[in-house]
């Protein structure tokens, strides 16, 4: 017996190339979540439409990988921890902009310096948000826009948020070009950088994205401790000096991306390497 939910879901993908058991799953998972309590085995039967050995394998399937828990008490089947962690992961990433936008115009009024929301795609940072300064010379990237990750500020965060191995294969895949005389181009060195960052918890961009250009930025983190976004600020080197860089700048940046983290739920301290992290121009 096949179900209405199901069949309705083909019709609407109808010339796709869908594979049925992930749909069967997926149903599941829909029923679960709109009924909002605890379901029986023949429950989600009806529900779903399918005979009950197909559901009780797609169940034990999804309990295998915490998608789906079961009551000892009742053997009733309800929503697992890891559907949690996938809602929210999406949940930040539809409204982080929202969260930091009063941050980044907090940063600028204190600095008066560009200040920018920055997230990691393909190898890339891209800039998904920004608050310019009102100064005449700035630094301005467009909205959308993506830089090279191995010499922005920005971009050094979110590549040290990645384990060892998974950071070794990204960086013999990016195209670590010469920007500037400052730019690190040597995968050996660009490690040892990564390291110091996750030691300090900020990172610089000191001209090797563009020349007298500026940046520090400092991560976001989500209520597991992992690293979804960045913060940076950037401006020339003629308003950000070294003493204005280590005694102001790196001090008010850090502070403004952990009381971000801490408004998506991050409690605790910074995790030794950032371990364990998927996702994330400073010019």
């Amino acid at each position: 017996m096949e179900s209405n939910r199901v069949e309705s879901a083909g019709r609407r993908k109808k010339g796709q190339l869908l594979v049925q058991s992930v749909e069967r799953a997926l149903a599941i998972l829909e029923v679960l979540a709109e009924k909002g309590y605890p379901m029986s085995l023949t429950e989600i039967r009806d529900e779903v439409g399918l005979n009950i050995s197909t559901v009780h394998r797609l169940l034990s399937t999804l309990m295998a990988h915490d998608f789906v828990q079961q009551e000892p008490s009742s053997n009733h089947y309800k929503l697992g921890l890891k559907t949690f962690r996938i809602g929210n992961a999406a949940l930040y990433q539809f409204d982080i902009r929202a969260i930091a936008r009063p941050h980044l115009r907090k940063l600028v009024e204190h600095c008066n310096e560009t200040a920018n929301l920055v997230v990691w795609d393909q190898g890339e940072v891209v800039y998904v948000d920004q608050v310019e300064s009102t100064n005449i010379m700035k630094m301005i990237a467009r909205i959308g826009g993506r830089g090279p990750a191995h010499s922005t500020a920005a971009g050094k965060i979110l590549l040290s948020s990645f384990p060892p191995d998974e950071l070794k294969q990204i960086l013999s895949r990016l195209n670590l070009r010469r920007l500037t005389s400052k730019t690190i181009v040597e995968p050996d060195e660009l490690l040892e950088e990564l390291k110091k960052v996750r030691e300090r918890g900020y990172a610089l961009d000191l001209g090797g994205t563009e020349d007298h250009v500026i940046c520090v930025a400092a991560p976001i983190r989500d209520y597991e401790g992992k690293t979804v976004a960045a913060i940076s600020v950037s401006g020339p080197s003629v308003r950000i000096t070294t003493e204005y860089l280590e005694k102001e700048l790196v001090p008010l940046v850090k502070r403004v991306a952990g009381e971000i983290s801490r408004e998506i739920g991050y409690l605790g301290q910074p995790a030794e390497g950032l371990a364990d992290e998927k996702q994330r121009k400073c010019i």
